[in-house]
């Protein structure tokens, strides 16, 4: 295959052309209460091919190998027909590189029976439950294997498996409706959703309790974030505003996210990495092939750097960061995070709690939205606190407010880092790429909390 790479991207009149192809391995089984909505296994394979001529960008995707210099010289064209300024890639050294993905439990070698049971105990357990009128129960694994090659010599093999599920009580009672889940994933480990039948049960008993817990009287507290959480806001809220192209394209971003402006406390630091071993977001190479690094978005308070691919990094005269991802063959890339999370610090949750005499500890995502630095998120689960203590259980709360402030606020930094492994991110229309957030339980004054 690398040769015949090689062959179709010769003799190319542009600046530079590249080549992905990928091979694909998809498992599905989706529950809608007793119902069994689907469970399919897919094959799949295709590619793209890209090519720069005068700063513009042909782009043509392909689900067969034949006639590949004809698919390159097409991308070529296409290029050449948008073609009007010019700019050079931010440069990288070619890269040569093949090799596999080790699991110890490969879901993709697991029989699909045996998946689909498992799936029937935990929804099994949930339905079960007092007062849970349904479930959701989603689970997916993919084997993928990607080939990239480019006009500058590199070619490069890697596998990226993947897996999640998620797992949803319903409760009902007298008209009311309440949920609660959990969300769990891996890269392509089997045994992450192995033994999770206590925490059905508790996903189950949650949703129930939720059905009897007040609503919070809305206002602006202190509020704890667990893990979960946090990851969410790092990712969400601060974590887009981080990737290059959407800095590039707004003029009045540009201004307020200024490299070497402070933008919290030395305690906080924020980063995106994809050298994390084991992670959903990890790769050794990203979809241009560049290399993969930590990059510190924020160190220390101070924002420290962003998100790059080789075209935004070259437009900023900045360093390119390996962030560059397609969810798939029929996407070109773009600038995605990976691993995103803030580094943990020295204070227990319990050191942090004990300084709140009224506040509110948010706990799990439920959903959430942004808009530029304005961002709106729901937590799942939340218990008031007082005089330093967990008080009582509250129905899911709503956290608003403006990023930057928010970032000024946070007072503590837990010590106890989780990473986040379930869900996906979207972007342009590209989702659910595997990512991972993450963080520990960080504290937040001035939060502005929504009620009844």
């Amino acid at each position: 295959m690398r040769d015949g790479f090689a062959d179709a991207l010769k003799g190319l009149d542009a600046e530079y052309v590249e080549i992905r192809f990928e091979e694909s391995h998809n498992t599905r089984i989706v529950y809608k209460g007793r119902s069994l909505e689907e469970m399919s296994r897919a094959r799949n394979s295709g590619g793209s091919i890209r090519a720069l001529v005068r700063g513009s960008w042909g782009f043509v995707s392909f689900d067969r190998l034949d006639g590949l210099a004809d698919k390159a010289a097409l991308a070529v064209q296409e290029a050449r027909l948008a073609g009007d300024e010019s700019f050079t890639l931010s440069p990288t050294g070619p890269v040569v590189d093949t090799g596999a993905a080790r699991l110890e439990n490969d879901a993709s070698a697991i029989p699909l029976a045996a998946k689909k049971d498992l799936l029937d105990e935990y929804n099994d357990i949930i339905l079960s439950s007092p007062k849970i009128s349904s479930s959701r129960v989603g689970y997916q694994d993919v084997r993928r294997k990607v080939i990239f090659a480019n006009t500058e010599g590199s070619y490069i093999e890697q596998d990226r498996p993947d897996l999640t599920l998620r797992l949803t009580a319903i409760a009902g009672d007298n008209g009311e409706v309440q949920q609660a889940g959990i969300s769990l994933g891996s890269s392509g480990e089997f045994s992450t959703v192995e033994g999770l039948h206590e925490k059905a049960g508790e996903v189950a008993g949650r949703a129930a309790a939720l059905l009897s817990a007040p609503h919070a009287e809305g206002g602006s507290y202190t509020v704890i974030l667990d893990p979960i959480m946090a990851g969410l806001f790092a990712h969400e809220a601060f974590g887009h505003l981080s990737e290059s192209d959407f800095v590039y394209q707004n003029e009045d971003l540009r201004r307020v996210m200024v490299l070497g402006k402070r933008f919290g406390g030395k305690h906080l630091n924020i980063v995106d990495d994809a050298t994390i071993p084991g992670l959903r977001g990890s790769y050794r190479y990203d979809d241009e092939g560049v290399p993969t690094a930590r990059n510190y978005l924020i160190r220390e308070g101070v924002l420290e750097g962003r998100l790059h691919s080789r075209e935004t990094a070259a437009k900023m005269g900045e360093r390119p960061t390996g962030n560059a991802r397609a969810v798939n063959y029929l996407f070109p890339p773009i600038v995605r995070m990976t691993n995103t999370f803030i580094e943990p610090g020295e204070p227990s949750f319990q050191e942090m709690l004990s300084d709140v005499k009224e506040g509110v500890y948010a706990r799990d995502w439920y959903g959430g939205t942004t808009s530029l630095e304005m961002f709106t998120f729901s937590a799942a689960e939340a218990y008031m606190i007082r005089n330093g203590e967990l008080a009582e259980l509250l129905r899911p709360v709503v956290l608003t407010g403006n990023v930057f402030t928010t970032l000024e606020n946070i007072d503590a930094v837990g010590h106890d880092l989780e990473m986040v492994q379930g869900g996906g991110c979207g972007k342009g229309e590209q989702f659910p790429l595997p990512v991972s957030d993450g963080g520990p339980h960080i504290r937040i004054r001035n939060c502005v909390v929504g009620g009844r």
